[in-house]
């Protein structure tokens, strides 16, 4: 089983790329924003640590933590989303890891893709066996982020303000999909790299 790891800017087309191979290869794609979903739930590693730091204001009527609630309070202060990341991309990793483990002792896969958008970020170079950069110029990522999100240029602009630079993601990416041309032409180069390992 190969771990491919999959990231690249906002508006980048992470999710049509990731939704071609769960339809054509026989993998797993493991979300990390899903997971840090999860890990939050009652029950789960993050959610007490979590209540106990963002207070019992960030519950919904049914325990769970409110997202909305949670976003407005880490967002309004840095340090606090410093803390927050603390806590849960960790168990993030952990999570991951034994996914990992759970496939790779079943032997069913070809693949397993890992898409996070703070992949190389948090270290997960040691844990995939490569990095794929999907690559799309800012011009385009800018036009489908305010045609498909209705995103304004300002919130645009603070969004991509925050990314690691293209120069960043290919030095770390031993892999480059360029994904501006037409789903054809991105699928091509996807079959053509993957099925060198099949």
């Amino acid at each position: 089983m190969r771990i491919i790891g999959f990231t690249g800017g906002v508006g980048s087309g992470k999710s049509r790329v990731l939704d071609y191979v769960r339809e054509r290869y026989n993998c797993r794609v493991v979300l990390a924003d899903e997971v840090a979903h999860r890990v939050k739930e009652p029950g789960q590693g993050c959610y007490g640590a979590l209540v106990e730091m963002l207070g019992e204001g960030v519950l919904a009527a049914d325990g769970r933590i409110d997202r909305a609630a949670m976003a407005e309070r880490i967002f309004a202060d840095e340090e606090v989303l410093k803390a927050v990341n603390r806590v849960i991309h960790p168990a993030v990793k952990e999570y991951i890891l034994g996914v990992i483990r759970q496939e790779r002792q079943d032997g069913r896969l070809d693949f397993l893709f890992l898409e996070a958008a703070l992949l190389i970020e948090d270290g997960y170079e040691d844990i995939v066996d490569e990095l794929w950069y999907i690559y799309a110029p800012e011009a385009l990522r800018r036009e489908r982020l305010r045609v498909s999100r209705s995103y304004s240029d300002e919130k645009i602009t603070g969004i991509l303000a925050r990314q690691l630079s293209e120069e960043e993601y290919r030095r770390h990416c031993g892999v480059v999909i360029d994904n501006s041309g037409s789903l054809a032409d991105t699928y091509r180069q996807i079959d053509g790299k993957l099925e060198e390992y099949l």
